[in-house]
């Protein structure tokens, strides 16, 4: 009848809603890149219209939100940011395509000159450093200088690491299963410790990790398995700054090294391992503000 009160099956569906806590995140939109779909990216305009204009490209399997939301409010007292989800990851680009690192380089140009920006500092994650070293070798009229964080310059040299990308089609399956959810559930538990202060956000994290297409994590983990960027990242010129996370066993120091020489980088270190990013948000947030200091030499910067 209408104008009745609710009745009681209506609240205890309404109750059995897992409440949500979210973090800070600065306005989400999407646009439509002519050509190549549409894309999903969060926009932080400081008030000092000189501020640096960052562009935040996530590692595999993440998306912007899950790989940078700790340092969002960090890096926003300072500097301006574009941060995109990469084609098939979180609410990034569809495509019929397979994932590649150049097409992921490319998107981020693309929206780059259509909102405007002359040139962005990047500051790529894992998976984000080849996006990153791609962008600035295909466009490099946009970048003006290259932060790399917990990443390298290949990830292919030794037969052993050969024969683990070949593993990467035993993920497709993996991410499909209805046991998948309980899982992650589980490990992010597991990852983050008892009085994290992350627990609030189980939730919405694990949603937000569902959101990345299976299929997109195969072909992106086969792209990142022919990725060597020996041959030519010394000739991209550009400042660069290497975070190097200590105690990584996915990407190991050594060939985060390797990359700071090619690059002639400054070197900045965080004692933590490859998901440092959620389990010390804290100290990732300071070091990436350090680095950002150097790399636009401004003393004053995140002080």
């Amino acid at each position: 009848m209408s104008g009745c009160a609710p009745t009681a099956p209506d609240v205890v569906t309404l109750n059995a809603i897992e409440a949500v806590s979210i973090p800070w995140l600065p306005p989400g939109h999407t646009k439509v890149l002519p050509g190549r779909g549409e894309i999903f990216y969060r926009h932080h305009v400081h008030p000092d219209p000189d501020a640096p204009v960052l562009l935040l490209l996530h590692g595999w399997t993440a998306s912007a939100d899950l790989q940078f939301f700790a340092a969002y409010e960090a890096l926003g007292e300072t500097c301006s940011f574009v941060a995109v989800d990469h084609r098939g990851h979180g609410r990034g680009i569809r495509s019929l395509s397979p994932f590649r690192l150049e097409d992921a380089a490319d998107d981020a140009a693309a929206l780059v000159r259509a909102l405007g920006i002359e040139q962005v500092t990047t500051v790529g994650y894992s998976m984000g450093g080849p996006i990153s070293l791609h962008l600035a070798y295909r466009h490099p009229d946009l970048v003006r200088a290259l932060v790399l964080e917990a990443t390298a310059l290949e990830w292919r040299e030794k037969r052993w690491e050969r024969a683990r990308w070949r593993a990467v089609s035993l993920l497709g399956p993996m991410l499909r299963s209805f046991a998948y959810p309980r899982w992650l559930r589980r490990a992010m538990h597991s990852l983050l410790g008892a009085g994290h202060p992350f627990h609030q956000y189980l939730p919405w994290l694990i949603t937000e990790m569902r959101r990345t297409d299976p299929t997109v994590v195969v072909e992106a983990g086969f792209a990142l398995s022919r990725y060597d960027a020996r041959p030519w990242a010394s000739t991209l010129g550009k400042p660069a700054a290497v975070l190097v996370t200590t105690e990584d066993r996915l990407v190991p120091p050594r060939k985060q090294y390797e990359l700071a020489r090619a690059l002639d980088a400054t070197v900045h270190e965080l004692r933590g391992d490859h998901l440092c990013t959620l389990v010390q948000p804290d100290e990732y947030a300071a070091v990436s503000r350090k680095v950002l200091q150097h790399v636009f030499d401004v003393p004053s910067l995140g002080e």
